[in-house]
């Protein structure tokens, strides 16, 4: 008896259902593309696709894995966020605690090679760096997006930690990949004058 292949799911790009500036949520309803919580998932597929060049800038793979698993662990944070059916919500697969303890583990592993922070640093330094920092601020804006939501609907309070995690990886990421290139930070220092 011969297999069968499995049947492929097609996805349509266009359904003409949002033409009228409403979206769905993974629950029933549709919601104005305005809503706070359509504005907090699609910041942070926002972040997901600078990751995305972040890797794409990495000629030489120094944080591939490290990047390719932070996407993953994004696109699990967004489904939680756009999910309204709690019954939905108890079977995803979400980001954890120990998803944050492991980005401070990173943190910990590539600080350990930087000189110490004694100034700001501009963003700034090889394509690579300058690229995680463009995605550092966009992960602090999907986090004071989340935080508004959080402000209106019950959420996990790990969705934040793990956004403000993230945001102090990338940061450290971007020294890192300055330093491992053999490029200076920038530091910025306040220019002294008149007033």
């Amino acid at each position: 008896m011969r297999s069968r292949a499995p049947k492929l799911l097609l996805v349509k790009i266009y359904t003409r259902v949002g033409d009228d500036g409403t979206t769905g949520t993974l629950g029933p309803g549709r919601v104005a593309k305005s809503d706070l919580r359509i504005e907090s998932y699609g910041t942070v597929d926002e972040l997901n696709s600078l990751l995305g060049v972040a890797r794409a800038s990495d000629t030489e793979g120094w944080l591939a894995g490290e990047l390719e698993a932070i996407q993953r662990e994004l696109f699990q944070l967004g489904a939680e966020l756009a999910t309204t059916d709690p019954a939905l919500l108890a079977s995803l697969s979400r980001v954890s605690d120990a998803d944050v303890d492991a980005l401070e583990r990173i943190i910990d592993r590539l600080e350990t090679v930087l000189p110490p922070l004694r100034n700001f640093v501009l963003p700034a330094g090889t394509p690579l760096a300058a690229q995680l920092h463009v995605a550092r601020t966009v992960c602090r804006r999907a986090e004071r997006r989340v935080v508004a939501l959080a402000q209106q609907t019950e959420l996990e309070p790990r969705l934040v930690r793990y956004l403000n995690r993230l945001s102090d990886l990338l940061f450290v990421m971007a020294r890192w990949s300055n330093h491992r290139a053999g490029a200076n930070d920038v530091e910025w220092h306040p220019k002294l004058g008149r007033a």
